[in-house]
């Protein structure tokens, strides 16, 4: 019965697919982990996007595939590999910040630690020879299995990071603005850093259960690099932010539902589709106002 109403498609009643995206208790779970998850996202990717540590983010989200994978080989629950693996890439992307090394030196090091994470990904996932909830859902995510117990931790998990985020909302905005300043008016820079990492490190985990491992950026990035290239005003772009997670994921799951692919494709393709189109407007806006204030030929 499941199946059947996943792959009848839309009908030309709004209404009614509506009525239909609620008949099923899984479906609702999945709406409720996707409004938890699009929150925390929004909030703590427009300060990830602010702080350029965008890379650092992705890094988090490839060490997210081999902690399900782990999991799942050890017969454990998929949420404990993630949250616990990304707590220790955390950890670990800390060390390497605040080792003092150069940015290339930085850079090579982070990648190196993303090489080792998809290795042992692959050979967690290889060593596993049973189902492992499916490759495909590791990496780009699923919303058929999310149960009414993920979306309770979910949202602890939302609720703690977001809380975390507003506290130290100011010093963390001033750091990463100008960390010399900061640092200089008695800031403590390097417990912000190490803390904000901590908090990524929870929202790439629970964000990866709805998008999977290698997608976890069409909610931490892409709507918060929207967001700012829309205002530079921090509680309008991060409202912004979190708007543009809560469209692209309802939507996404909408769609993953009345087709055959999986919702992590939609919300990426929805989220890069917004992004793209922000950009192309500025990018027209920029040229009418150049047209405009161009002096009128002699």
């Amino acid at each position: 019965m499941i199946e059947a109403a996943l792959f009848q498609g839309l009908s030309w009643n709004p209404i009614t697919d509506l009525q239909q995206l609620f008949a099923f208790q899984f479906m609702v779970n999945a709406l409720e982990a996707g409004t938890i998850v699009a929150v925390m996202a929004g909030v703590t990717g427009w300060f990830m996007v602010l702080r350029k540590q965008t890379f650092a983010g992705h890094t988090l989200s490839v060490i997210a595939f081999p902690g399900a994978a782990a999991a799942g080989l050890a017969g454990l629950p998929v949420a404990l590999g993630y949250f616990s693996f990304c707590g220790l890439g955390a950890l670990a992307l800390a060390g390497i910040a605040g080792s003092r090394r150069s940015l290339s030196a930085e850079s090579a090091a982070i990648g190196s630690l993303q090489a080792l994470a998809l290795g042992l990904g692959f050979l967690f996932v290889s060593l596993y020879h049973g189902v492992l909830n499916g490759l495909d859902s590791l990496l780009f995510g699923t919303f058929l299995g999310i149960t009414s117990r993920q979306v309770g931790v979910l949202l602890a998990v939302a609720v703690t990071a977001v809380t975390l985020v507003v506290v130290a909302a100011r010093p963390l905005f001033f750091a990463s603005v100008d960390a010399d300043v900061a640092r200089a008016r008695g800031v403590p820079v390097a417990l912000l850093g190490f803390g904000f990492l901590l908090v990524l490190g929870l929202s790439v985990a629970a964000t990866s259960q709805i998008t999977g491992a290698l997608l976890v950026f069409a909610l931490l990035v892409t709507p918060a690099a929207t967001a700012h290239q829309l205002t530079s005003r921090a509680v309008l772009g991060i409202a912004l932010s979190v708007a543009i997670a809560l469209g692209v994921t309802w939507l996404g799951l909408a769609l993953a539902y009345f087709s055959v692919y999986p919702v992590g494709f939609y919300v990426t393709s929805l989220s890069f589709a917004v992004y793209v189109g922000v950009r192309v407007g500025r990018f027209i806006a920029r040229r009418r106002q150049d047209v405009a204030l161009a002096p009128e030929p002699a």
